[in-house]
């Protein structure tokens, strides 16, 4: 299998040559090339087109979400966002995952080559990860003022839940997974049923990521906390650095968020939002694992399948990484697998079937 090639874009020239360094050590990649700004960039890529890009933001004669904008309009390539600017949770960082960029490496202002040597690991994993990513063209994505119908006519009560359970639906993603749940939460109507999510996120930027998707869906999405409980209309999201499990009491569910260690080599993790989901919901739930690198989730969609849950997996056609989905297939734990555009309509048929009701086939 050839080398990853890879491009660093940064004007920082310490930056570029602890990347090259590296990116250099590694085995299966190799340094395509530098450049201290975007047109430099620019001009490399009419000679050779690499497999990832490594770029920062904060540069001279173009930004580098510019750059990634202009990128996934023109010629889309996986592209690793490395920068002081992207801190955890702020907008910026956002923008750049809603540009394009498929992963985002936070460095320090001060001592950044020494910390970026530090996290060599990491930013392999990242490279490695971009590479097999499935980058598409971006188009703008129109935001309109979130409305319920409160505006036109109050709220009926909720209907109580006491003598019956509520059905739910537990998801995983990781790598590209942004911008695949706001493609899925997006199309969802006010009534559907609660959603507990596990994104992969680093701590602090699953608050606005959450923030970010409530204010472009008909239902409420927010990030959990410990105590609250998963109702129709709702959709929490996990803590970033924290796993999320799902808890039955009586008729209803509330969800808990705890430390712990690194489960699948991620926190929070899929699998362990899944198992919990197996053993409190049963058949009331549907799991579905969407785009993401590696097998976190394969192993408790399997759990949720056996406890007699509906399970789906995203298409490899739809996934910008089929290694999740992929990995839940090989095991026996998905039932049926969907493109993105159909999952929303999955959900909702799966919440106004009966328990005899099977999922529609792919």
């Amino acid at each position: 299998m050839p080398d990853i090639k890879v491009l660093i874009v940064d004007d920082s020239a310490s930056v570029r040559s602890a990347l090259s360094d590296i990116i250099g050590m590694e085995t299966g990649m190799t340094v395509m090339g530098t450049a201290s700004d975007p047109y430099f960039a620019a001009e490399r890529l009419r000679s050779e087109v690499p497999d990832v890009i490594i770029c920062d933001i904060e540069m001279p004669r173009m930004d580098g979400i510019t750059f990634v904008q202009k990128l996934m309009q023109q010629r889309p390539l996986p592209v690793i966002i490395c920068s002081s600017l992207a801190g955890a949770g702020s907008p910026t960082a956002l923008a750049a995952l809603e540009a394009g960029a498929v992963e985002i490496i936070t460095k320090p202002k001060m001592g950044t080559a020494q910390f970026l040597l530090e996290a060599r690991t990491r930013i392999c994993d990242a490279v490695r990860a971009a590479a097999a990513a499935k980058v598409r063209p971006r188009s703008r994505i129109e935001r309109t003022e979130k409305l319920t119908a409160d505006a036109v006519l109050p709220p009926a009560g909720r209907r109580s839940v006491e003598h019956t359970t509520d059905r739910l639906v537990a998801i995983g993603a990781s790598t590209g997974g942004t911008e695949a749940l706001r493609v899925l939460l997006e199309a969802l109507p006010a009534d559907a049923p609660g959603l507990a999510i596990v994104q992969h996120m680093p701590a602090g930027f699953t608050s606005a990521f959450a923030r970010r998707l409530d204010g472009l869906c008909r239902i409420e999405v927010r990030e959990a906390e410990t105590g609250d409980r998963l109702i129709p209309g709702l959709a929490l999201i996990a803590p970033g650095d924290h796993h999320m499990l799902l808890q039955r009491s009586g008729a209803q569910y509330r969800v808990e968020v705890r430390e712990g260690p690194l489960v699948s080599r991620h926190r929070p993790s899929v699998d362990v939002l899944f198992r919990s989901t197996a053993r409190a919901a049963g058949p009331n739930a549907l799991g579905i694992i969407m785009t993401g690198m590696g097998d976190d989730g394969a192993r408790g969609m399997l759990e949720m399948r056996v406890a007699g849950a509906r399970t789906l997996g995203q298409d490899e056609a739809s996934c910008v990484v089929y290694g999740m989905p992929k990995e839940a297939m090989r095991l026996g734990g998905v039932q049926n697998e969907l493109p993105l555009n159909r999952l929303a309509a999955e959900v909702m048929r799966f919440a106004a079937a009966d328990h005899s009701s099977a999922l529609t086939k792919g």
